[in-house]
């Protein structure tokens, strides 16, 4: 073998590169073959261990943890930049990370921490799970109101957002909060501990506002309600959350306030949503 060799696991999609490589190769006047390799159990680790990530994990988990060190000086918008671009370097490794040990769920719990301590630190913190039954209102009650929510609104509260003025209160004017005991008296509070809306049981805002108002039922709002949930919180990867996230990311980087950004974000949503309409027949 002059040139040597490329590996993949065949039961991976990147393994289709090598079948390109040799294309590439040929028309270029060069040889190339593609072969599988069937090997015995005591060669596999060794074949493993050619794709052993875990150097690449501690030197992300160094960067992750300087990061934390200096949380408080970097400022709201440096942050989020920083937090972003770590998760982008996490998902370039876990994308080619094919036989992950624990060095993964070591890095990832890392980032989990500093997103966790980035949203406390400028946005208030995350609401906790209420266990408050979730009741049926009457829309016409919440009408011409002020609502109010932690400021810096990302996905759970732009949704909401979006939701309370395209379902429920055309008229809706928002209150972004420094902190939750700034909300007005009689605002209606979402996404935050003690509002009337926030995380309940497994839902969270946008959920619990689509089952108050009885619009769980719309199978675009439900479709929705996924990504938006996946995106909050985690759980079942929902197709469409990369490319929403990607777009509210561009907003969140140009908008130069809270209502800009809600403007812009609700343009999004109300495609989306027409979209997952078309699909479900609505």
């Amino acid at each position: 073998l002059r040139d040597g060799v490329y590996v993949l696991p065949s039961g991976t999609p990147h393994a289709a590169a090598l079948a390109e490589v040799e294309c590439e190769v040929k028309a270029a006047g060069g040889s190339a073959m593609t072969v599988e390799l069937n090997m015995q159990p005591s060669q596999l680790a060794h074949v493993h261990a050619l794709f052993d990530r875990s150097s690449e994990y501690g030197a992300l988990v160094a960067r992750i943890d300087a990061a934390k060190a200096v949380l408080p000086r970097l400022g709201k918008r440096k942050a989020e930049t920083t937090v972003l671009r770590l998760r982008r370097a996490l998902d370039e490794i876990t994308v080619i990370d094919f036989y992950p040990g624990q060095a993964k769920p070591q890095a990832t719990d890392a980032l989990a921490r500093l997103e966790r301590a980035t949203q406390d630190m400028f946005t208030g913190g995350e609401p906790r799970r209420s266990k408050t039954k979730i009741r049926k209102l009457d829309p016409t009650a919440y009408r011409g109101r002020t609502w109010a929510s932690r400021k810096s609104p990302w996905v759970d509260r732009l949704a909401s957002a979006w939701l309370i003025r395209r379902f429920i209160d055309k008229d809706a004017r928002f209150v972004w909060l420094d902190r939750p005991d700034q909300c007005p008296k009689r605002a209606v509070g979402f996404d935050f501990d003690g509002a009337e809306f926030t995380h309940t049981g497994h839902r969270v805002t946008f959920e619990v506002l689509l089952a108050s108002f009885g619009l769980d039922q719309d199978p675009a709002l439900s479709s929705l309600a996924a990504v938006v949930h996946f995106l909050d919180v985690g759980g079942i990867p929902a197709p469409d959350a990369k490319g929403l996230e990607t777009v509210l990311t561009g907003i969140r980087e140009k908008a130069r306030s809270d209502d800009e950004r809600v403007r812009e974000a609700s343009r999004i949503f109300d495609l989306v949503h027409s979209a997952y309409a078309r699909d479900s027949g609505a």
